[in-house]
């Protein structure tokens, strides 16, 4: 495998088919099913996807026609997107959490002409989303056909669109791609919306082909490429940061992709599959770092010991204080902590990349220090959506997402807000030349994100500019930073704090379920947190917590009041996006009044 391809290749679909050409029988995607890993080889994969492709021409698709896909993640995903751009047509990926308003602005937004859905369970809000609209013309199911034709609505079965003389459908598509250069759009992936209504991001296959490049040469250089090399996708693919960084970057260094089962046996499709790679969000290493951190608490003596020596040398690692009798603690936990901890996560982990949102460093220093290697990246899907991301060789700093990667280019503007300029910038939104204007300026990407470049060159995030909180006497608030830190105690799983234009900073908080139980069972008390939330002692445990973050933030950074959540923030409420970050616009439009009281009382 040669770098080169990646600058070479025209479009994704090009860079797929050499891939596919070398790779030929050896295993390229694997899922579950029946309680095996079943995989499908380079050579099958090429060869449905070029049916495929064929299957939409003849439904009378045409350069440019959108096709959305609704899906869990799996291997008919992958085969899908690429038979969309092979077909010369706009793949428009969709959340299999939407509801059907949601399908109906993705629909409507992108007037796409045909739909490929996997299950029935995913078609129950979108077949009304496609009534309502009316622009769809093609129905294209998975896994079961139900007969949803109707009006101008036509339905194909899965299986017979990939029949047909492989050979002849491969001419066809090499010679139709032979047109498509890296500007041409790929697919329009509408944002999560954690400030309203998702945007259409028009990605061309140069940004994500920027991307895989500058991703491939920090694993090539840095780690090194197996033959075996092995991804588990498990975020939304649906998502740019799993799109490109969970299907498009293992394609382009001729890695094997599984699809995890789901969050609830993602522990034992790690062991199971022994990934080299895993793209995973910051909320997710949170969780895992709390087990973890619990299990070994239970176990205590030798246990506890070798863990808090294990933190203690990582913090002074990250800060440069390493001592002289640091190398043999280094050995021990070498020998009696770590390896147990990376059976964990199949024993081959070469690193883990974070992205999508800000990762306390805390929880970085934490794997870092059990021996796991932990890459935090940057960056949004309007950029491919990878700016920036730590690299050993550029000296890894957890306060900081590293310098940018191969063919971007940084610039700090005069408040602070990060621009961004390369082939992986987005030439603009679907239908919205406002939002293109105010976004993309003299070939300039505005982020959105505060922060500054240190002394070698890596980013810094301060915050989201528009999330930023500035209080009553002007002074600017990262509210993220202290978010990241309240979730890191073991009392509190979720929270939101505001206090813009006013005094001083308030919290939203959801208890951790967990804690709350233990708590309850040494109180004596019955568990049902809605009445544990009233009783002024357990309020009182969850003030410690807060206290204990307040020490380490400042005067103006203090949580002075907080309430307490209803529920937790999820995705079926809408308080969550389907990558895991809280959406603030909701949560204040739920509990603005409650929230507006802490500075009352």
């Amino acid at each position: 495998m040669q770098l080169s391809d990646l600058d070479s290749a025209n479009n994704l679909v090009e860079l797929f088919l050499k891939r596919a050409d070398e790779g030929g029988d050896k295993p390229f995607l694997a899922a579950k099913r029946d309680g095996e890993w079943q995989t499908i080889s380079w050579r099958e994969a090429a060869e449905r996807v070029c049916l495929l492709a064929e299957s939409l021409r003849r439904l009378g698709l045409e350069d440019g026609d959108r096709v959305v896909l609704v899906s869990e993640n799996r291997p008919e995903w992958c085969i899908s997107d690429l038979a969309i751009m092979a077909a010369g047509c706009i793949t428009v990926p969709a959340y299999i959490t939407n509801t059907e308003r949601d399908h109906v602005h993705i629909l409507d937004n992108s007037g796409a002409k045909a739909v490929i859905v996997s299950t029935d369970k995913l078609a129950q809000p979108l077949i009304p989303a496609i009534f309502r609209t009316g622009i769809v013309e093609h129905i294209v199911p998975i896994d079961t056909v139900r007969g949803y034709q109707g009006g101008n609505l036509a339905c194909h079965g899965w299986e017979g669109m990939i029949e047909g003389d492989a050979a002849e459908a491969r001419m066809a598509v090499e010679e139709r791609i032979a047109e498509i250069r890296r500007d041409r759009t790929a697919c329009i992936i509408y944002t999560s919306g954690t400030g309203g209504a998702p945007r259409g991001v028009l990605q061309h296959h140069g940004a994500i082909l920027c991307n895989v490049k500058g991703a491939a040469e920090i694993l090539v250089n840095d780690f090194g490429i197996a033959e075996d090399e092995r991804f588990l996708s498990f975020l939304p693919l649906s998502h740019a940061y799993e799109h490109t960084g969970g299907q498009f970057l293992p394609i382009g260094v001729g890695a094997q992709i599984y699809y995890a089962e789901g969050l609830e046996k993602l522990a034992s499709n790690i062991e199971e599959t022994r990934p080299t790679i895993m793209v995973v969000v910051p909320r997710l290493f949170e969780v895992l770092r709390t087990r973890i951190m619990k299990q070994v608490e239970k176990q205590g003596g030798a246990a506890q010991m070798l863990m808090d020596r294990a933190l203690n040398l990582g913090q002074r690692k990250m800060e440069g204080r390493y001592r002289l009798g640091d190398k043999t603690i280094n050995l021990v936990l070498e020998k009696l902590l770590r390896p147990k901890i990376r059976q964990r996560f199949g024993g081959r982990i070469k690193a883990m990349v974070s992205g999508g949102a800000p990762l306390n460093p805390d929880v970085g220093i934490f794997f870092e220090s059990m021996g796991l290697t932990m890459l935090q990246g940057y960056g949004q899907t309007e950029a491919g959506p990878v700016i920036s991301c730590n690299r050993p060789s550029a000296g890894i700093a957890m306060d900081t997402v590293g310098p940018p990667m191969q063919g971007v280019e940084i610039r700090i503007a005069e408040d602070g807000e990060i621009l961004c300029r390369g082939e992986l910038v987005m030439h603009g939104y679907w239908q919205n030349e406002a939002e293109t204007q105010r976004t993309l300026k003299d070939g300039w990407l505005h982020t959105g994100d505060i922060g500054h470049l240190d002394a070698k060159g890596r980013i810094k995030i301060t915050d989201r500019k528009k999330d930023m909180i500035v209080n009553d006497k002007g002074d600017n608030v990262a509210p993220q930073k202290i978010e990241g830190m309240l979730t890191l105690q073991h009392e509190i799983a979720q929270a939101m704090v505001s206090g813009d234009k006013r005094p001083y900073v308030v919290g939203l908080i959801v208890p951790d379920a967990e804690w709350a139980l233990e708590w309850a069972k040494e109180q004596g008390k019955k568990f049902d947190l809605a009445e544990l939330q009233q009783l002024p002692e357990f309020r009182s445990a969850v003030r410690a917590a807060v206290d204990r973050v307040n020490t380490d933030l400042s005067v103006i950074e203090k949580v002075r009041q907080f309430a307490f959540a209803d529920e937790p923030f999820t995705i079926e409420n809408e308080e969550m996006t389907p990558s895991m970050k809280i959406r603030r616009h909701k949560i204040r439009e739920r509990y603005q009044e409650r929230l507006d009281g802490l500075y009352r009382g």
